[in-house]
């Protein structure tokens, strides 16, 4: 433990510190070597896509809550743990109940990463459980909306702590200047994938009776399919990532002393972001904004299928063109980010999520073309709004803390966001309307604007040793 961790304080690290060797592993290493490594890292992106897309956004959200309407009481609700929940708002509450469950596990799969400089087998145990809940989906039919609740906890709460691990590798394979570029190819790469499988899932609904099986048997594989997807790519990124073993890690000796040390490590954590209050600022803006930008993912397809009356296959349509522009809009936006810097071009995405989620409460039911011009709009500013927040974040974050830090940032990443989703459904559960439940969202984008803008991130940067950056 270096010195100014035992006294508390957190200054700036030098080139001596084990922080200094990592910046100098992505910093001044063969610049091939470090391609195929980012294209390693590409690869998780890709296999995670998949589960985000067709689970989160297009099939379990009206699958789980059809389910939960077959096993509702006269008056619509269903009582989970003798809790009385509007069966409308279940899959709401069970995303938000997910990442409550994940604010504790996130960080301590972050703290056992960097205390142990093990990254890929925590991230690997993750990713398997994930992807083993992912594909138990395909057992969810009748009224057993039970098991789909606890699966959809596992399969997100594991999503998100091996991305909090993933999300670390990233300040370690890339340079400062280049991270905005290797984030946004990161969630392009997902957006293919994405996109991809939801064509083949899309010939499956459309073609079911064709194949000879009944629609919620095709639902139930494609919801399964992601979990294959999410195993098998998964192999291919951890072969081609790189452990950094820290000298401060050679102590550790076991998973059960990994745990005890990462508690404290966490708790080291806590008091760390305190000592950089530019770093939390931006964590706080960030935590919101994205709030609303995964409350929108995930809750989407219930808004079209349930208050829209549009169908399914419209809904994978709609779903399918937003992956498609996410492509561009990722690649675009860090275009953008070049000329104008990451702040700037996330802020100018914040205002336009602002009027598309406004536009949205305006939609007519049963007409699909209004849909698909949302679809759109949300396309062109979803993938680059993300990819480089990412980046943003992985240059306020202390060397050598990467994994634990990105665990904060994890809570909303990426399908993870639970107070939205919580307001959400509430605002459903009070109303019987997903219009006020939709609108409801533009809080979290407003808000989140005004306090990105507060945020000198240059300053944030040179605070943990990032120097140059270029980010206004």
């Amino acid at each position: 433990m270096s010195a100014r961790e035992r006294d508390g304080t957190m200054t700036a690290p030098s080139d001596d510190s084990d922080g200094g060797q990592q910046r100098r592993e992505a910093g001044e290493g063969d610049a091939s070597v470090r391609r195929r490594e980012q294209r390693s890292w590409y690869v998780y992106d890709f296999a995670t896509a998949v589960f985000n897309t067709s689970v989160i956004t297009v099939f379990l959200g009206p699958y789980l809550t059809g389910i939960a309407k077959a096993a509702a009481d006269a008056h619509g609700y269903v009582h989970p743990l003798g809790i009385p929940v509007r069966a409308g708002s279940y899959f709401a509450y069970a995303i938000s109940a997910s990442v409550l469950l994940s604010v504790l596990v996130m960080p301590l799969a972050g703290a056992i990463a960097d205390r142990t400089g093990r990254k890929k087998p925590v991230m690997g145990v993750f990713a398997y459980l994930g992807a083993a809940a992912t594909a138990g989906l395909f057992f969810l039919g009748g009224d057993r909306y039970l098991l789909g609740g606890a699966l959809l906890v596992i399969a997100n709460v594991s999503y998100g702590s091996s991305f909090t691990v993933y999300n670390a590798f990233l300040p370690q394979i890339a340079q400062p200047k280049e991270r905005d570029a290797v984030s946004s190819r990161g969630w392009a790469c997902g957006y293919v994938a994405g996109s991809s499988v939801l064509v083949l899932n899309l010939v499956l609904f459309l073609d079911h009776a064709a194949l000879g099986v009944s629609e919620g048997a095709a639902v139930r594989i494609c919801l399964a399919s992601a979990g294959v997807w999410w195993a098998l790519f998964t192999l291919v990124s951890l072969r081609g990532l790189r452990e950094r073993v820290r000298p401060a890690a050679q102590d550790v000796s076991g998973g059960s002393a990994a745990a005890v040390q990462g508690l404290r490590q966490l708790a080291a954590t806590i008091r760390d972001l305190r000592s950089y209050p530019l770093t939390l600022a931006f964590l706080l803006a960030y935590l919101i904004y994205n709030d609303g930008v995964q409350t929108v993912i995930s809750q989407a397809s219930l808004y079209g299928s349930e208050q829209l009356g549009l169908s399914q296959t419209t809904l994978i349509s709609a779903v399918l063109l937003v992956q498609v522009l996410a492509i561009v809009g990722a690649l675009l936006l860090a275009r953008l980010a070049r000329q104008y810097g990451a702040k700037r071009t996330v802020l100018g995405s914040l205002v336009a999520w602002i009027f598309t989620i406004g536009a949205g409460y305006f939609l007519p039911a049963h007409r699909p073309v209004w849909f698909f011009a949302l679809a759109a709009a949300i396309g062109m500013v979803l993938g680059g709004s993300q990819a480089l927040s990412r980046s943003l974040f992985s240059q306020l974050v202390p060397l050598g803390k990467e994994a634990e830090y990105f665990s904060v940032y994890q809570v909303s990443d990426r399908g993870t966001s639970w107070v939205g989703p919580l307001l959400f459904g509430l605002a459903f559960q009070l109303t019987g309307s997903y219009r006020a439940a939709i609108v409801s969202l533009v809080v979290f984008f407003v808000v989140g604007f005004v306090l990105l803008a507060r945020v000198p991130v240059d300053r944030a940067a040179a605070a943990v040793g990032v120097r140059d950056t270029g980010l206004i």
